[in-house]
């Protein structure tokens, strides 16, 4: 069968346990799901996600929530063939565009050559220049930066460059230009990095900072074509929601949401489902990401999934039988782990559709994530030039 609308949503760092090459990463032994579902102690509670399928396909179930007898969607999970673990790799992946050179990274923090021209461009001075959580980066230079009115320049261990900054100290546009300039000098070698990121926050003091939804990714733009454009190409709406925007620069997508949070985006996703379109509804949901696992808070984490997962239920409900939905992730990011890093972990798909005849199945491990958009493109009748499609299977 084919359906008239795709809609495909990451749910941005939620892993389902480590890749076979995590070892390559320092990631053994990572799984964000299964840690978060430890935490809880059997009171996770998923019930949506847990009658799509969700433990059915892992081997050892997500604990306190059981494999579904009869499963409504298929169910799988798929393995990233990309160079990094970084939400742009995962992204560009699932859109048939992996990457496949390693992205610059700076464990020692940047160079002096490329501070010396954000300083001159921006006539401020640069703090801090090395790895760091965001949070507690703010919360031991924050004051320091309301003061002199420097930049808080830090990375992770992604290939980033990300720019903190008071909004009162330095207003948004400032700090957008101030990114956008750092985007112009790291598009090719000798520094290649995949995301400068504005993080602006607000509060009076180290002990009331908080980050706002003002963020803004500044992405490599895409090396190449991807499932987007082609679909954009043959006459198919794609509408991008939170961060898909951002990652993609905006290429190959017609009309798009800022969210400024997982409810809000799910919000996007509702009224989007209310509206008459042909094509590709892509959504990314960055909380669990940005403000759980790089947190390393379980508690904080899980929680987002059942709200989620409440959420979940009102698209259930609203979806046409000729509406296909896909839930995926774009790398793992395991607040039961060590470090604050992304992990490298293989993640779930589970697809479903109200016009299924029979129980799901099983989709095995999928080579690559360009499987989940190679699917979406055999739906709409649009060649692929990577992955494999499991439409078939879904019946």
């Amino acid at each position: 069968m084919k359906y008239n609308r795709v809609f495909g949503i990451v749910l941005d760092s939620v892993g389902t346990g480590a890749a076979p090459d995590a070892e390559k990463f320092g990631d053994v032994g990572s799984d964000t799901l299964g840690h978060v579902g430890a935490f809880y102690e059997g009171e996770l509670k998923i019930p949506n996600l847990q009658k799509l399928g969700i433990s059915n396909l892992r081997e050892t179930p997500i604990e306190g929530v059981a494999p579904a007898e009869k499963p409504l969607a298929y169910f799988g999970k798929m393995q990233e063939v990309s160079a990094g673990k970084d939400s742009m790799d995962g992204h560009w992946e699932m859109m048939g565009l992996p990457v496949t050179h390693a992205l610059s990274l700076f464990p020692k923090g940047f160079p002096a050559d490329l501070l010396d021209k954000l300083k001159k461009f921006s006539n401020r001075e640069i703090i801090v220049n090395k790895p760091y959580s965001g949070t507690d980066v703010i919360h031991d230079y924050g004051e320091e930066q309301m003061k002199t009115g420097a930049l808080i320049v830090y990375t992770s261990g992604d290939s980033v460059l990300q720019i903190a900054a008071h909004e009162d100290i330095i207003p948004l546009e400032e700090l957008y230009k101030i990114c956008e300039y750092a985007r112009s000098l790291v598009n090719e070698p000798p520094y290649v990095i995949g995301r400068i990121i504005a993080r602006p926050y607000v509060g009076p003091d180290k002990d009331h900072f908080e980050r706002t939804a003002n963020r803004r990714d500044f992405t490599l733009e895409p090396t190449g074509e991807t499932d987007l454009n082609r679909l954009q190409n043959a006459n198919y709406e794609v509408i991008g929601i939170g961060k898909i925007n951002d990652i993609f620069s905006n290429h190959g997508i017609t009309r798009g949401y800022h969210n400024e949070s997982n409810h809000n985006g799910m919000e996007h996703v509702l009224e989007t489902m209310g509206q008459d379109f042909t094509g590709f509804s892509f959504t990314n949901l960055v909380d669990f990401d940005a403000m759980y696992g790089h947190r390393r808070n379980p508690k904080g984490f899980g929680a987002a999934l059942m709200e989620f997962d409440q959420q979940l239920g009102e698209v259930l409900a609203q979806m046409k039988d000729d509406d296909l939905l896909m839930l995926t992730a774009d790398h793992g990011n395991d607040p039961g782990f060590r470090g604050t890093d992304h992990t490298r972990e293989l993640v779930p798909v589970l697809a479903y559709s109200p016009s299924f005849k029979q129980t799901g199945e099983s989709l095995g491990v999928r080579a690559t994530f360009a499987d989940f958009g190679a699917t979406v493109l055999d739906n709409f009748d649009v060649a692929n030039v990577n992955g494999t499609s499991f439409l078939s299977s879904l019946k």
